[in-house]
């Protein structure tokens, strides 16, 4: 692929919760702006390519321990190197050669990179797609917190039954700033141990990046959905400064309001940009600032508005 992507993915939530911290709450930064790590959005990307059958290496699987001396046996985690083995088979990890190229392999290692440290082989892949955090731009978030009455009781003696917490936002709009670069592999390619970051894997991306919070419905994330996507395809030694800080979202009276406030500056670089595409739900949100340039699809068909 011999060009470089910059874009924009806006995931909204209503009375979910996208990224918890340990205590539950939403994230937030020391001056408390809620935000999402870029793995919350990771995440629901890798599920989707795993559930449609691809190598997903970096995902939590589970596995029945051992006996233990009391012939307990338990539900854990399997360890990297078992992963590895699951999708691989056992094999010696020695040959480095060969475990660059099944890393390689792994849809999700070829996106976001790797660190892979295990007995006789310590690699380190630096990603071709980079993806930040993800910061709240709506001013009305506040936390809500439901007490939840568990079905059953603790204890032997109780009289009742145990209560749960459930901590979810009434409303946020998360917006993650990414870049992708394929001359990341350059060196990876010279080596031979993979083709580079393809076009391919570019549409791949972009189609699991545009629905896969929408498909992710687990009981904290029902009512997390893709609200908003940009995607801006640039000459490959073209550099863009992060473009979520040129977004901005309003309520308005009926519908949602997008702002785009980068459009002066694409137009400007217009000889170096080669496509500039928008996905949004023209039935929730009203888009501003928006060029004749610019492609507009509705989000949830991908069809052109």
């Amino acid at each position: 692929m011999n060009k470089r992507v910059y874009g924009v993915l806006g995931i909204s939530s209503l009375m979910a919760n996208w990224n918890a911290d340990f205590s539950g709450f939403p994230k937030t930064t020391s001056d408390g702006d809620v935000f999402g790590s870029d793995k919350a959005l990771k995440y629901p990307m890798k599920k989707m390519w795993d559930n449609e059958g691809k190598k997903v290496l970096y995902i939590k699987s589970m596995k029945l321990s051992e006996p233990s001396k009391k012939g307990e046996i338990s539900l854990i985690p399997k360890s990297l190197r078992e992963r590895y083995e699951f999708l691989y088979g056992a094999s010696d990890l020695k040959d480095v050669t060969v475990v660059l190229k099944n890393l390689m392999n792994c849809v999700d290692v070829k996106n976001f990179g790797a660190t892979f440290a295990e007995a006789g082989s310590n690699i380190s892949i630096t990603g071709a797609v980079q993806i930040g955090q993800g910061f709240n731009k709506y001013e009305g978030t506040n936390a809500e917190e439901q007490q939840i009455l568990s079905p059953f009781r603790n204890e032997e003696d109780d009289k009742n039954s145990t209560l749960g917490t459930k901590i979810v936002s009434n409303e946020a709009h998360y917006f993650y700033p990414f870049v992708i670069n394929p001359m990341t592999y350059k060196e990876l390619v010279e080596l031979g141990v993979t083709e580079g970051y393809t076009e391919e894997d570019y549409q791949n991306f972009k189609r699991t990046a545009i629905v896969s919070a929408t498909s992710f419905a687990t009981n904290s994330k029902v009512g997390c959905e893709n609200e908003f996507a940009l995607f801006v395809e640039t000459k490959v030694d073209t550099y863009l400064p992060n473009l979520s800080e040129y977004i901005r979202f309003e309520k308005g009276t009926e519908k949602n309001v997008i702002k785009i406030e980068c459009t002066g500056l694409l137009e400007e670089l217009r000889e170096q940009i080669d496509c500039i595409e928008v996905y949004y739900n023209p039935y929730t949100t009203v888009l501003e600032g928006v060029s004749a340039n610019i492609k507009l699809y509705d989000i949830r068909t991908q069809k052109e508005v």
